[in-house]
Formats: C-alpha cells, sequence, structure tokens
C-alpha cells in the first residue's frame, strides 16, 4: 500500500494537495443512514465497521450472479435491463453528490471532473486512490485499494461499469446546469483483479459527436457475455441425458 494513505489523522476522502480543492463542495451520499450509522451506531455501540465490508462484498457478489443468470435465461433483454438499473442507481449517487453546490467560477475543468471522481472513488466505491491532473483536458487516477480486488474475477468488474454509467451522465448533467457544456470520457489501462498493482483510469475531455471509449468498451464487454451465456446454454443443453423416446 503506498505511503500516502498511511496518514490516520485525517480520513482518506477529505485532502487532497491542489490548493483548489478546498473550494470544492460536495454532498455526502446516502446522508441520512450516514448520519445514523456515526452518530448512533459508530459512537455508542460496540459495532464493527470492517463487517459494513462483509456485507458490501455480498451485495456484490449477488449482484453479479444475478446479471449472470439473467444473461443465461433473457439474452440482450435481460442484460439491457439490468444495466439500466444500475446506470439509475449511479446516476442518483452523482446527483445527491452534487446537490445544492456549485462549479467555483475560477476551477478548471479538469480540476472539478478530477475532484468529482475522487469523491466517487473514496466514498462511493470506498476505495484508496492516487489522482493527478496532468493538464486543462486530461487527468488520471490509480485506484490502490478497491474492496473488491480479492474477490472479483476481472470480467466481474464489467458490473461496475454500469454504475459509472449513470455517474458519468450525472456529473455532465450537472456540468451542463453551471454552464459547461463539458464531454469527459474515461478509459481503464489496468485492473487489480487482472494481476496489476493498481486499477489505472484515465480521463480525456473529448468530442461530443465522438463515439466515447467507456460506452463503447462496455457495449463490446456485453456482447463477450452474451456469447459465454449462450455458450454455456449450450454446454448444458448437451449434457443432459436425451429422454427416451416411448415405443
Amino acid at each position: 500500500m503506498k505511503s500516502k494513505h498511511d496518514d490516520k489523522s485525517t480520513k482518506h476522502w477529505e485532502k487532497r494537495p491542489e490548493k483548489s480543492w478546498k473550494n470544492f463542495t460536495f454532498q455526502q451520499p446516502y446522508q441520512k443512514g450516514l448520519t445514523r450509522l456515526r452518530e448512533e451506531v459508530l459512537a455508542k455501540t460496540n459495532f464493527d465497521p470492517a463487517t459494513l465490508w462483509q456485507w458490501g462484498t455480498m451485495q456484490a457478489m449477488a449482484i453479479i450472479e444475478i446479471l449472470k443468470s439473467v444473461e443465461g435465461k433473457f439474452g440482450a433483454e435481460g442484460q439491457q435491463l439490468i444495466f439500466e438499473s444500475l446506470k439509475r442507481v449511479g446516476y442518483d449517487v452523482g446527483r445527491q453528490i452534487t446537490e445544492g453546490t456549485e462549479i467555483p467560477d475560477d476551477m478548471t475543468h479538469s480540476e472539478w471532473i478530477s475532484f468529482f471522481a475522487t469523491v466517487i472513488n473514496r466514498i462511493a466505491y470506498a476505495s484508496l486512490e492516487s489522482p493527478e491532473l496532468e493538464n486543462e483536458s486530461k487527468a488520471n487516477f490509480h485506484i490502490d485499494w478497491c474492496p473488491h480486488q480479492d474477490h472479483y474475477k476481472a470480467f466481474d468488474c464489467r458490473v461496475q461499469r454500469y454504475f459509472v454509467q449513470g455517474m458519468i451522465e450525472a456529473a455532465l448533467d450537472f456540468c451542463r446546469e453551471q454552464g459547461r457544456d463539458d464531454t469527459w470520457d474515461v478509459a481503464f489501462k489496468t485492473t487489480i483483479p487482472s494481476g496489476n498493482e493498481t486499477c489505472f483510469f484515465e480521463m480525456q475531455r473529448g468530442n461530443p459527436d465522438e463515439v466515447r471509449k467507456w460506452a463503447e468498451y462496455t457495449r463490446l464487454i456485453e456482447q463477450k457475455a452474451l456469447e459465454i451465456a449462450a455458450k454455456k446454454k449450450l454446454d448444458r443443453k448437451k449434457s443432459r441425458p436425451e429422454k427416451s423416446k416411448k415405443a
């Protein structure tokens, strides 16, 4: 784990080194439940917060199983149903984060999108992150630890793309409401479940008329998933003993 995450005097999501970070405002998603957890549970009981990771992992694995089952039984239609459902949740989280906030006039486009990504990474995804602002049109981040990394297979990460698609759309809608008609694309370069040290993502400000890399790669992954589901269905059918014909 990188040494920059060793400072226990502050929460992992509270600080970034850029001066403009202090002017970035956001809301905590699911604030009502978070407040109850902090004030009534963590402050007053012997509840071990680490068990939230176990509970969350169970939910995450359940979504993967639901997606695989639906793909196997209903094909592309079922896959699309799950995609739209998870995207709506992601969009809602993104809107909760930006609700009642404004983008400061002197905050650059890349600063705001990078700071928004930090909130997504460190809070919504409960991960340890190392971000970098490259220039006005490009930023990146490493996920140094992800709650899913020890139990997800590499292909399972596709589920998170659906949440992220909604979060991206929420961010862009908010930017438009603030007078910034931006188009940002996200592309991943490495993932921990694939055997890499970190999950590495790049964010690029782009042309609204071009096909977005994130959405296009999601489409390719979906196609591969349907092919896998169809093959499994065919294999199961072949493995079943044929019913004996009546004389």
